[in-house]
C-alpha cells in the first residue's frame, strides 16, 4: 500500500535533484565536447595559408557549431521534454535550460563572439 501511495505522488525531491545532479556532469561533459570540436575546427580552418581554401573552409568551423547546436537542441527537447512529461520537474528543467545554453554557447564560438 505505501509502494503505491508514494507512486502516485511521484518521485520525491531528493530524488529529483539527484538525477539532475548526474545529468548535469553528462550535460557538462557533452557541451565541453562539442566545444572542443568547434575550437578544433575552427583552429583547423585558420592554420590554412591559402585564402581561396580558408575562405571556402571557412564553412567548416560553422557546419561543426550547427549539428552540434542541434544536438543539444535535440538533447534538450527529447531529455527535457521527457522528464517533465513524465513528471521530473527539477531534472526536466535543468536539462531544458543546461542544453539550450550549451547550444547558444557553441553557435556564439562559430559566430565568432
Amino acid at each position: 500500500m505505501y509502494l503505491r501511495e508514494r507512486q502516485a505522488r511521484g518521485p520525491s525531491a531528493g530524488q529529483q535533484v539527484g538525477v539532475a545532479v548526474a545529468l548535469l556532469v553528462i550535460d557538462l561533459m557533452v557541451i565541453a565536447w562539442m566545444v572542443f570540436a568547434v575550437g578544433m575546427e575552427g583552429w583547423a580552418d585558420s592554420y590554412e595559408s591559402d585564402s581561396a581554401s580558408a575562405s571556402a573552409s571557412a564553412s567548416g568551423a560553422s557546419s561543426v557549431a550547427s549539428q552540434a547546436s542541434l544536438i543539444l537542441m535535440g538533447g534538450a527537447v527529447f531529455t527535457g521534454g521527457g522528464l517533465l512529461a513524465l513528471g521530473w520537474r527539477i531534472p526536466g528543467v535543468v536539462q531544458v535550460v543546461v542544453l539550450m545554453g550549451g547550444a547558444v554557447l557553441v553557435s556564439s564560438l562559430a559566430a565568432g563572439g
